[in-house]
């Protein structure tokens, strides 16, 4: 009967015939360097990974920096994801994880080291000056191609990495909306990726 307001409810809760693509999908897309599906997987997954890593890290400003690290790697390397082994969603839950646990070690050591300063034993082993050495290097590097970045992109990635401002914090210093700041971030994100030179073809 038309107008009936049972039938209205009944047809609104039928779903959508065209469901989205699924995290396995999405990750053969990246591999092959779809900036369009990388979007689609940071927009379903980014909430997820961010959630874990507080979880281990703690330190909010830090959790979100290890987040973009993790979609960074996920861009990076879409193409190792190997269905047979698991999910999609695990595979990268399981590297956001190991990028967490890393992050705290790191942060440890780094606090370890800074109160044996004072202590009569002054060398240092080897291992951590490759390790300092390295970041420092990284850092400039990173530092380089923000400069490639446009000035939006730069201002919102510069603040949420060096300034340690949350997604919400950005937008409400630069007086933008929070899904803007998010794509900000993302479209960073590839741009750095490749000034940083990773070669989509070339990888394992």
């Amino acid at each position: 009967m038309i107008g009936d307001p049972e039938k209205a409810r009944r047809l609104r809760s039928v779903p959508d015939v065209a469901s989205p693509p699924d995290a396995s999908e999405l990750l053969s897309r990246v591999a092959r360097g779809d900036e369009t599906a990388f979007a689609t997987l940071y927009d379903a997954v980014a909430g997820r990974v961010l959630g874990l890593v507080r979880r281990v890290v703690r330190d909010p400003a830090q959790a979100e920096e290890v987040t973009q690290e993790v979609m960074v790697e996920v861009w990076r390397t879409a193409a190792r994801f190997d269905a047979a082994r698991g999910s999609a969603s695990a595979w990268i839950l399981t590297m956001a994880h190991r990028r967490s646990v890393d992050r705290v070690r790191s942060e440890q050591a780094r606090t370890n080291r800074a109160s044996h300063v004072a202590a009569a034993e002054n060398r240092i082993p080897y291992d951590e000056v490759v390790e300092d050495v390295t970041a420092r290097l990284e850092r400039e590097q990173v530092r380089r191609c923000l400069g490639r970045l446009t000035p939006v992109q730069r201002e919102a990635v510069t603040l949420a990495y060096y300034g340690g401002h949350t997604y919400r914090e950005v937008a409400d210093r630069l007086g933008t909306p929070l899904p803007t700041v998010k794509t900000r971030m993302r479209d960073g994100l590839i741009r750095m990726r490749d000034c940083l030179g990773i070669d989509l073809e070339g990888r394992a």
